[in-house]
């Protein structure tokens, strides 16, 4: 049997694009951005609420990313059988009730212990978007599909995380944490009546996480994923900082809204040439994230050079998430699933070293090292892609 055939949509299955369906995963998507990265524009009035310091306060995100890279892969192992529409109401429900305890807790660590469970949900959620994305849809629909789902990311980016924050400046910050509980009840919703239910996977289906690493193509991918986050993170967790030496620190927003804006162009882009181009945009968009970085670094005195830039990194960021996992689920086969909880952890990985290697960067080599340490980590990236020509990311889907 062929790698389609195992991946390939039910017998019957009309050609017909399912978007409400691939949209509600989208919502959910969006929903866990949102939740993850709320809070770190809260700082201040959670750090008041909860009688702790802002620092402390911060650590309510790094608790969900925790969370998230401590759950996707016991848990989408310890569910494989589960009817994969109850799985994902159940982590949806489980946004419901932390995001409620989050707002009515006045106690820190209780705060702390829920937000981990919240990044818990997180992690299968993404986990179980990918192989569910794809199994809606025909074979030459799947890399579509996935953008599609995945598109709620890069919109609660640009969109969503700043429309959280002032909406919490009008309600207050406990008052957001319970409209998102609200959203989660409606994403709920809309999950019940518009996505299908697909069935687990037997027991002797299913293939075990530690034997992922074996299937032909799913390292690389892994590894290419974990340093392109990373590259990702190192500059835009400290984008203030690196613009701060130049005299743009009052144009921060603004560029990231720049960014923001070219990732939906991009989604758009992805979501046409993914089923046929996948290598070409796979190799493309990190050589483009590459000369956004270079001219960022050398140009980063010229208003102008910045801004393009930054369109030059949403241009190659906004349909990455896409790219990789179609690329992993395709090397996978009907591995999907636990290939594909081993990437979200890869790629929370990468955000989390992103944020380690940044700070590395910032305190020991000053802000303009930002941009050369993206790079570095986006060549290795480059060249791990180009060289997976075979099973990685092959020209043609057998």
């Amino acid at each position: 049997m062929t790698q389609v055939q195992q991946t390939s949509a039910p017998a019957g299955r009309s050609d017909h694009l399912p978007l409400g369906g691939l949209l509600a995963l989208g919502a959910a998507g969006f929903l866990t951005i949102m939740l993850e990265t709320m809070p770190a524009g809260l700082l201040p009035a959670i750090s008041g609420g909860l009688g702790v310091t802002e620092s402390a306060a911060g650590q309510t995100v790094t608790a969900f990313a925790v969370g998230s890279i401590a759950g996707a892969i016991p848990l989408i192992s310890a569910t494989m059988g589960w009817p994969r529409r109850r799985l994902l109401l159940i982590t949806l429900a489980g946004y419901v009730v932390t995001s409620i305890v989050t707002g009515l807790s006045s106690n820190f660590t209780l705060t702390l212990v829920v937000r981990f469970v919240a990044g818990l949900f997180a992690g299968m959620l993404w986990a179980l978007t990918s192989g569910y994305a794809r199994r809606m849809v025909a074979p030459h629909q799947q890399g579509k599909a996935l953008t599609i789902a995945l598109g709620g990311t890069p919109v609660a980016l640009a969109l969503g995380t700043p429309a959280a924050t002032f909406i919490a400046g009008l309600i207050g910050w406990r008052s957001a944490f319970g409209v998102m509980a609200l959203l989660s009840v409606l994403a709920m919703i809309w999950v019940r009546t518009s996505v299908p239910d697909f069935p687990g996977q037997a027991k002797s289906e299913r293939t075990p996480v530690g034997r992922v690493f074996r299937i032909p193509g799913v390292l690389p991918v892994v590894v290419a994923t974990l340093l392109y986050v990373m590259a990702h993170n190192v500059l835009y967790t400290y984008i203030a900082s690196f613009l701060a030496p130049v005299g743009l620190d009052d144009r921060v927003s603004a560029v990231l809204l720049v960014f923001g804006v070219a990732s939906l162009v991009s989604i758009w882009i992805t979501g046409i040439l993914i089923d046929r181009h996948l290598r070409r945009l796979v190799i493309s968009s990190t050589a483009l994230f590459a000369l956004a970085v270079l001219a960022l670094g050398l140009l980063t005195g010229q208003p102008a050079a910045v801004f393009v830039g930054a369109a030059l990194w949403g241009l190659a960021f906004g349909g990455a998430a896409s790219l990789l996992q179609t690329a992993g689920a395709n090397a996978a086969g009907p591995a999907a699933d636990a290939v594909q909880s081993v990437m979200v952890t890869g790629w929370n990985l990468g955000i989390a070293g992103g944020g380690v290697a940044g700070g590395l960067l910032l305190g020991g080599f000053g802000a303009s090292s930002l941009a050369w340490g993206t790079l570095t980590l986006l060549v290795g990236a480059l060249v791990i892609k180009i060289a997976g020509h075979r099973h990685a990311f092959p020209a043609h889907r057998e």
